[in-house]
């Protein structure tokens, strides 16, 4: 498919009827629309989408305005009649012929009341049965979940960038773009087809209760669709409240409003913290330091005080049992005189004599100076180790004493810091606003996710109702031999068309998988920040890995590097479906650094598709980029706003293109 031409009239910003030429060239697939912020480039992109789409269009100033409100609101302030067109030129390939397309949708205002008219030219000539059903007839040239892929701006980018709406964009792109929905499609024909069989030969009864069911599906189906639309109002909703909250909370915290808030807890602590360290400098000052300690002063004295002790107490022992030892070494020797030769004897009697000879100089050379108490003596023995444990004791309450003190500088460093609270209180008031406003805004998305979750649980409990009233009357229809054989092979062919849509949608992820890991290198400037890709064919989400082959958090990723990851998902979608669709690009470079933009310039830009639609601002394809690019540039337009009369006009160039009138 490829753009040829659109004209606006009345459109937006557009006063008067402008056109523009968007024919590609060979090797020139790009071009190139300038405009400063507010000139209408997006305008422009809508233009194109409500061309095609009408009521179905996502246009980006719609809103939740109803369709009429939004066409009325779209007709040029100054234009007179209240009377507005788009108009889209191209040509697609239906069944393997080249076929040229005019679509161009109208309207008119008379007071309350919109009209809207809608014409379809197929190769030069205008057919009314497309055009009164050119809603379905879109769906089947493109379909506008695929569309959306195509025809996307900065802040599409940006929100691809979040892994949970990527794996929706994944998962729609793959089913509406790859043809996994075709064969989903020809499933439910064949379950229609099987339904039919059933419902022909049904009583009335039976009959009316189906078609009682097939109403209220219809009815719950536009309830979800409307469900679906309200939850993303309301987390829209959330993300604004948040977005301010997270803004005001980050003013609090740099103007102290952390410790004010905590400034009881410190205070508490601090007085904890002081009654700790009063009780061990107690412990230290009068438990420690009035026991035994002190004696570790006096190592050397006690060492010789323990010395004299033991040879005093030895010399007393042996003073006490001379005499009793000279009584019986000679009763030994009497019962050994009987017993043993006499040369034994006489060495037994001379070595009875210098033990006692022994013991009785021990005693004689020791003078008992200090007399120390027997009863005491194991305590002095012993007070060695108590010193020991009685200093590891203090050692460890000095420690505790010292990490308590560094504990309480922080602290009152932490309430030095504390803020007066007049200085705060505004802030303080507009935080506790702020967070009242996220609370009822996620009290809000709660409410429409659940109320969303009802209606869908609703639906599915109807679906199964219906399914249970066709399979009810299965068996007395199947006694046709036409109808039952047309389910036994209806039956076989669902069958056999799960087993290859699964197959061809492992298939496509996996040429996915290749596509997008291929663009976000060539995109990249860290050429070796992701080594591989997964895309999970059930949850359609995104699993990258590093280098290391470790799975890679994509919040590890900078902006710029998960915009870059975004736009590489679209370039790999738009490559596995063979570069098909015209690529319109709105305000591309947001969050980008200047090697990232090179990139985009040279390597996207130019191989996005066969067709390009790019609009920019002077400050994104700016001088050097517009000279990186231009060997691409098939056409180029500047949107000129008039501030004055607040009207935009279409010339032919761009800034810093030789020749252009209106160059800055």
């Amino acid at each position: 498919m490829l753009l040829l031409n659109v004209t606006l009239s009345n459109f937006g910003a557009y006063k008067g009827e402008h056109h523009l030429n968007l024919a590609t060239r060979p090797g020139r697939p790009v071009i190139l629309i300038g405009g400063l912020n507010g000139c209408g480039k997006t305008t422009l992109l809508d233009a194109i989408q409500l061309a095609l789409y009408g009521p179905r269009a996502r246009t980006s100033g719609r809103g939740n305005r109803s369709y009429d409100s939004y066409l009325r609101d779209s007709v040029n302030r100054q234009a007179s009649p209240k009377h507005a067109h788009v108009t889209v030129e191209f040509t697609t390939t239906v069944e393997g012929e080249e076929r040229l397309y005019k679509v161009r949708r109208s309207w008119e205002v008379n007071g309350k009341t919109v009209r809207e008219f809608l014409a379809v030219v197929i190769d030069g000539e205008i057919d009314p049965p497309v055009s009164d059903q050119w809603a379905d007839y879109i769906e089947d040239l493109l379909p506008l979940e695929a569309a959306s892929l195509f025809f996307f701006d900065g802040e599409k980018i940006e929100s691809l960038a979040d892994p949970e709406r990527a794996a929706s964009v994944i998962e729609s792109a793959v089913h509406s773009l790859l043809g996994i929905n075709t064969i989903e499609q020809l499933r439910t024909d064949l379950l229609a087809l099987q339904r039919r069989q059933k419902v022909s030969n049904e009583d009335q009864e039976a009959l009316e209760q189906i078609k009682r069911l097939e109403r209220e599906i219809e009815l719950v189906n536009r309830q979800i669709a409307d469900g679906v639309q309200t939850v993303a109002s309301a987390r829209t909703a959330l993300e604004v409240a948040d977005s301010k909250f997270l803004a005001v909370d980050d003013a609090f915290s740099k103007e102290g409003g952390e410790l004010y808030a905590r400034r009881a807890e410190i205070e508490a602590e601090k007085k904890q913290v002081e009654t700790q360290l009063k009780s061990i400098n107690e412990t230290l000052a009068n438990s420690t330091a009035a026991g035994p300690l002190p004696l570790l002063l006096l190592g050397p004295q006690l060492k010789d005080l323990r010395d004299q002790v033991e040879k005093e107490r030895l010399a007393a022992e042996n003073a006490q049992v001379i005499d009793v030892l000279a009584a019986r070494d000679e009763q030994l020797l009497d019962e050994l005189q009987r017993l043993v030769p006499t040369e034994a004897l006489s060495a037994a009697r001379q070595f009875l004599a210098v033990d006692r000879e022994q013991r009785a100089g021990s005693t004689a050379s020791t003078r008992q100076v200090i007399n120390y108490p027997s009863g005491s003596i194991s305590q002095l023995l012993t007070l060695e180790d108590t010193l020991r444990r009685e200093a590891a004791s203090a050692q460890d309450l000095i420690k505790q004493s010292q990490k308590l003190r560094g504990r309480l500088a922080t602290l009152e460093r932490q309430l030095a810091g504390v803020p007066d609270k007049r200085l705060i209180a505004a802030l303080i008031e507009e935080r506790d606003a702020a967070r009242d406003v996220v609370t009822r805004a996620k009290a809000q998305l709660e409410d429409a996710a659940k109320s969303l979750e009802a209606t869908q649980r609703k639906h599915q409990q109807l679906m199964d109702e219906r399914e249970r009233a066709y399979k009810g009357r299965a068996q007395k229809i199947a006694k046709a031999e036409d109808a039952a054989r047309v389910i036994e092979y209806a039956n076989r062919a669902r069958g056999t068309l799960q087993k290859y849509g699964e197959a061809l949608l492992q298939r496509h992820i996996n040429r996915l998988e290749a596509a997008v890991l291929k663009s976000f290198t060539q995109l990249m400037r860290k050429s070796h920040l992701v080594s591989d890709l997964r895309i999970d064919t059930e949850k359609f989400t995104m699993t990258l890995a590093g280098p290391d082959d470790e799975e890679l958090d994509p919040a590890r990723l900078s902006a710029g590097e998960r915009q870059l990851l975004a736009v590489s998902l679209l370039w790999g979608l738009a490559r596995v479906a063979g570069n098909q669709l015209p690529s319109v690009i709105d305000t591309p470079l947001g969050r980008l650094d200047s090697r990232h933009r090179e990139h985009l310039v040279e390597r996207y830009f130019p191989q996005a598709s066969n067709q390009v639609l790019l609009l920019s601002t002077d400050e994104e394809i700016d001088e050097y980029l517009f000279k990186r690019l231009r060997p691409s540039i098939a056409r180029m337009y500047t949107l000129v706003h008039d501030d004055k009369t607040f009207t935009t006009t279409v010339e032919e160039g761009y800034w810093w293109a030789a020749g252009s009138t209106h160059v800055a």
